[in-house]
């Protein structure tokens, strides 16, 4: 047997008792005699809530995907719940999308609420993560998991929890419930289902999903301006495939082109390096299709159906893919000039974004009167606002990363609905001779000029974290004083919860600030913002093994050509920069 830390077989004995079946202590015994370094990776720490839920690669072991870590969650969940909704008939709903075991995963959680007495509404079929939000407060559920693991590559599965608002869990109750699971022995886990608590749904939730989805979705748009739109729609092999068409359809637009060898569900992602489309190359064979078809616009989602990528044709004729940030620029002016000519904007209303994101949206937000809310990364801290502030009206809200949300019929990312709305906004500038891209540059023309770049370096396992962690720990200790000959004018750390203002002249004895407190939950972030109106932020990822640079730069000039020429200046001496060190 080769050399396995104490520390690890420790915790790997644990999981070498009848508590667990024989398959699994088998596999544990193949990993100690021939695959250690696996070992350490699937035992040296308990699998944690990120970003967006807890994600993990598949397999045996405290920091792995499977039936007992899913297992022990529920079970802590379910003891939560009833300490929280006492003599109350507590109701979960259950979603899952593509992925391998997700389908098993899902009746498993359903299994342990149902022992513990805890009705549950399970999808039979996969669904997308946006119906899921959206059937918690449907069926006046007090919670709803949904199996997936987003974009992550195929050995990856994940767990999210929801709230009764819809929206995801958020701190302090996240850490309650993680101390209620810690609490907790494997042996505790009751899997012996209660069926006759176990109904399964389907249409019913699936109708009342896609008419919300039209309602919020669409804006005067004419049945023939839709008829001129022609799109192409990938699902990724994904979730999206159950609604986006559909939806698309009773909606009025049926010259849509679904790409068919991405129109199977499949946990493998056969045809994409990866199901993100985020990344160019995921949607190459839409764009191949949309060449051939002629059309406008592509549009492709991820597996669990919460974010989404468009392509739209340049001056050239040839596609080219939106980021996050100028998606959401669109999508959110777009939504503002109709609440402006429906004369809805009374002073009540809010727009929500991310740290992470562009600083022009707030820019163009406060320019029709309306509230700007920030927050850290994720939507749940976007469900937290709609919760905190039922006295106004949430109009949508986006982040860099391709997620957008629309209303609050939804209480997170929904690529549903935004489908639908970058239809029609596409459907109604072509018919008045234009595009997204011009859209676009209307709206830089106005506000002025941003581009955004993000930097997303790998660093996989324990070896990994720890690197992240150093780098984090070096940006922190060591921080710029200016970045790229532009001095640093504030710095705001959210691990410490405190903002420096710095001086832009230097005294002898250095740099001098004023400090302030951040109003936001604590997060390992470190934003600067420097003299020329630069933005980098860094964080680590709450849902990969990745340390993340957000770039942003922006230039006053009138000029498109000078300014876009200026911006690419910028962000490569940025960028420059960040490599260096």
């Amino acid at each position: 047997m080769r050399y396995v830390d104490p520390k690890i077989l420790e915790r790997v004995n644990v999981w070498l008792t009848p508590t667990f079946d024989e398959e699994t202590q088998q596999t544990i015994k193949d990993l100690i005699a021939f695959e250690p370094e696996i070992l350490e990776e699937s035992f040296y720490k308990n699998l944690a809530f990120g970003t967006g839920g807890m994600r993990g690669i598949m397999g045996v072991g405290d920091n792995r995907i499977n039936k007992y870590t899913l297992g022990k969650n529920t079970q802590g969940l379910s003891n939560y719940l009833k300490k929280q909704f006492p003599n109350q008939d507590i109701k979960t709903a259950i979603a899952y999308d593509c992925r391998h075991n997700s389908k098993e995963l899902a009746k498993l959680v359903a299994d342990v609420f149902s022992a513990n007495g805890i009705q549950v509404y399970l999808f039979s079929d996969l669904r997308p993560t946006p119906e899921l939000s959206f059937a918690v407060r449907y069926l006046n559920c007090q919670c709803g998991i949904v199996l997936t693991a987003s974009h992550n590559p195929p050995e990856y599965n994940g767990y999210k929890v929801y709230w009764e608002d819809g929206g995801q869990l958020v701190p302090p109750q996240d850490g309650e419930i993680i101390t209620e699971i810690d609490s907790l022995q494997y042996s505790d886990i009751k899997f012996e289902a209660d069926e006759s608590l176990i109904k399964y749904i389907n249409t019913e939730v699936d109708e009342a999903f896609a008419k919300a989805s039209i309602k919020n979705g669409t804006f005067s748009t004419s049945q023939e301006e839709k008829d001129n739109l022609n799109v192409v729609f990938t699902s990724l092999h994904g979730t999206s495939i159950t609604m986006i068409p559909k939806v698309l359809e009773q909606a009025g637009y049926k010259n849509v082109s679904v790409v068919e060898e991405q129109a199977k569900p499949d946990g493998d992602f056969p045809t994409v390096k990866s199901p993100n489309p985020e990344e160019p190359e995921a949607l190459q064979m839409a764009i191949d299709l949309a060449i051939k078809k002629g059309a406008d616009i592509v549009i492709g989602t991820d597996p669990d159906c919460d974010r989404l990528g468009v392509a739209v044709r340049n001056s050239e004729g040839s596609f080219t893919l939106l980021n996050g940030n100028q998606a959401m620029i669109i999508k959110t002016h777009f939504l503002l000039e109709q609440w402006k000519k429906q004369e809805k904007l009374n002073g009540k209303q809010f727009v929500a974004s991310t740290i992470v994101s562009t600083p022009m949206i707030q820019k163009i937000v406060e320019g029709y009167g309306v509230i700007y809310k920030e927050g850290l990364t994720g939507f749940k801290w976007i469900a937290k606002m709609i919760k905190d502030f039922p006295e106004l009206e949430h109009i949508g809200g986006g982040e860099e990363s391709f997620g957008y949300l629309i209303g609050d019929f939804v209480r997170d990312k929904d690529a549903v609905t935004a489908t639908l709305l970058v239809c029609e906004i596409a459907a109604q500038q072509k018919q008045n001779g234009g595009s997204l891209l011009s859209y676009l540059e209307e709206i830089f023309s106005e506000y002025g000029y941003y581009q955004e770049h993000l930097i997303s370096i790998v660093k996989k396992g324990k070896k990994g974290a720890e690197e992240i962690s150093a780098m984090m720990k070096n940006f922190r200790e060591n921080p710029y004083s200016e970045i790229a000959g532009s001095s640093v004018i504030r710095l705001e750390d959210y691990q410490l919860g405190e903002a420096k203002n710095f001086e832009t002249t230097k005294s002898s004895s250095g740099q001098t600030y004023t400090s302030e407190t951040i109003d936001i939950p604590k997060s390992n972030v470190l934003i600067y913002y420097t003299e020329d109106g630069s933005k980098i932020a860094m964080r680590p990822s709450g849902t990969e093994p990745k340390i993340k640079f957000y770039i942003s730069v922006n230039t006053k000039s009138d000029d498109s050509t000078e300014a876009k020429a200026i911006l690419q200046k910028k962000l490569a001496a940025i960028i420059s920069v960040l490599k260096t060190n």
